[in-house]
């Protein structure tokens, strides 16, 4: 009785040809992944384009992950392709090729190639639902935060207690643009490559001006032209002394604005490049500013230098100023010991009547310490022993602790002494970077204008008793410093954030 030929078997004499090689079910799936990666990659390409916001880490999934699964399926069709070629020179031909053969009057066949295709229909229906939420997740505050944990913990952590909290990474983090998108890609490769190789800064240093928020990008909500006027605030503090005596100032910020459409051109926003445009030269990542170029609103143009400044600015790059060189801490602050533990009393959580708790819970906090654990034992230990029959030192070493927390991170070297913070002149120079008194005009006898007490801001009453607030005076009061000998003196050149004696 004769033998039915194999149908799968090539023809006698009739080499096996190389696209057969890859009809194996290897094969077969290495094609159903990598034709899954290119579909992830025009659907995750897609969606982003026509998202309101870009996200920062789509480069990642565009051009790292789905060439990875598009390379592993190519790689699994080779594997096919080898093994096919392996079987047919072991056996000489002889033996039945592992080439697939579908014949569809066949039940079984008909069962394989349905099931194949409900498989490959699944795989690419959770392919796209798994791109989308893949999407949707690395756009998410926690993603961003928590993905690279180590090196971002200190700004996630300092983001969830400032006052962008409630506004996504990716609303300032991704700027406006053909040019942003592409540059926001790349830069969530390099974040990778360098989180998983460990070889990033500690801290956290933006050394490229052009990767933080744009102006236009604040601009989203606040609109520049719409500033004019003044502000009330008050600052409670509370001195260094056994009394931790309260210390409180009530002022009018001079906000003003630069647009002459909606009045006067004065106050701190004249500065916002609508009047005037501002345009100067950092030596330090924008601490040391030795020249300045004003262009006012007719035009005019004059530039200014301090007096150690050699003058060739063709060995510089000018900045454009725009909101970030002032605002430079907006969702990331790192509050000083000082300023967390005053907001802290005031707030009820360290009782004010504990003798020299100021004093010393500035002083837990500035210890230096090795890592978390150790500064949070030390803390404990500390405040417990000054205070051996208090009750209340179960709050207060609590509270340090949780100050400790939010603003500390030895291991990525991150605190307030790292980050300046240019939006007021007390801790950092702020303000003082320019209006110190030492630009001069390089023609005649202009000189930028020394800030003072009443440049920015009007006191309109301060003190330390009831009867010295009620003391309102709308014309503004000089402010009385402690000591009046330091008079002259810049803030920042004495207050540091973490002394204990403020």
């Amino acid at each position: 009785m004769s033998k039915k030929p194999n149908s799968d078997a090539p023809p006698s004499g009739r080499r096996l040809r190389t696209p057969r090689l890859f009809r194996n079910w290897i094969s077969m799936l290495g094609i159903l992944l990598s034709v899954s990666a290119v579909f992830a990659f025009i659907l995750l390409f897609a969606i982003d384009l026509m998202a309101e916001t870009s996200n920062p880490y789509m480069g990642i999934l565009c051009y790292l992950i789905a060439p990875f699964f598009f390379f592993s399926g190519c790689g699994l069709m080779l594997i096919g392709y080898w093994l096919q070629r392996r079987h047919r020179k072991k056996t000489k031909g002889k033996a039945t090729p592992l080439v697939l053969s579908i014949d569809l009057s066949r039940k079984s066949d008909q069962k394989r190639l349905i099931g194949f295709a409900l498989v490959s229909v699944g795989f690419l229906l959770i392919t796209a639902f798994g791109s989308y939420q893949s999407y949707h997740t690395m756009e998410t505050v926690s993603f961003c935060g928590k993905a690279c944990h180590e090196p971002m913990e200190p700004q996630f952590v300092a983001y969830q207690h400032s006052p962008h909290a409630h506004v996504a990474c990716a609303e300032c983090h991704v700027g406006s643009g053909a040019t942003a998108y592409v540059k926001t890609k790349i830069n969530g490769m390099r974040q990778l490559y360098h989180q998983t190789m460990g070889d990033f800064s500690r801290p956290i240093v933006l050394h490229d001006r052009e990767k933080r928020p744009t102006q236009e990008t604040c601009e989203k909500c606040h609109w520049r032209e719409s500033h004019v006027g003044t502000v009330a605030k008050t600052f409670r503090y509370y001195l260094a002394d056994e009394e931790n005596t309260p210390w409180t100032i009530r002022m009018q910020i001079n906000v003003g604005g630069g647009d002459p459409a909606e009045g006067k051109v004065s106050g701190v926003h004249w500065h916002m490049n609508i009047a005037n445009q501002i345009e100067f030269i950092s030596t330090d990542d924008g601490q040391e500013i030795p020249w300045v170029r004003m262009t006012d609103i007719d035009g005019k143009v004059t530039e200014f230098k301090t007096p150690d400044f050699d003058g060739n600015i063709a060995d510089h790059t000018i900045k454009k100023m725009d909101c970030m060189d002032c605002h430079n801490r907006a969702a990331h602050q790192f509050k000083s010991p000082n300023e967390a533990v005053d907001r802290a009393m005031t707030m009820g959580k360290i009782d004010p009547t504990m003798p020299w708790a100021k004093m010393k819970a500035v002083k837990a906090l500035t210890d230096p310490y090795a890592d978390s654990t150790e500064a949070l034992a030390k803390i404990d230990e500390y405040l417990r022993a000054e205070y051996p029959d208090d009750k209340r030192v179960e709050t207060l070493v609590t509270e340090v602790q949780s100050i400790y927390k939010k603003n500390f991170f030895p291991g990525m070297k991150a605190d307030w002494r790292a980050y300046p913070d240019n939006l007021s002149h007390k801790n950092w120079a702020g303000c003082f970077r320019c209006h110190d008194g030492n630009h001069k005009a390089t023609t005649g006898d202009l000189k930028i204008k020394a800030s003072d007490c009443t440049s920015c801001h009007i006191i309109t009453s301060q003190g330390s008793t009831v009867e010295e607030l009620a003391k309102y005076t709308p014309k503004g009061l000089d402010f009385l410093h402690i000591d009046s000998e330091y008079e002259d003196y810049d803030c920042a050149e004495c207050h540091t954030g973490g002394n204990q004696e403020e």
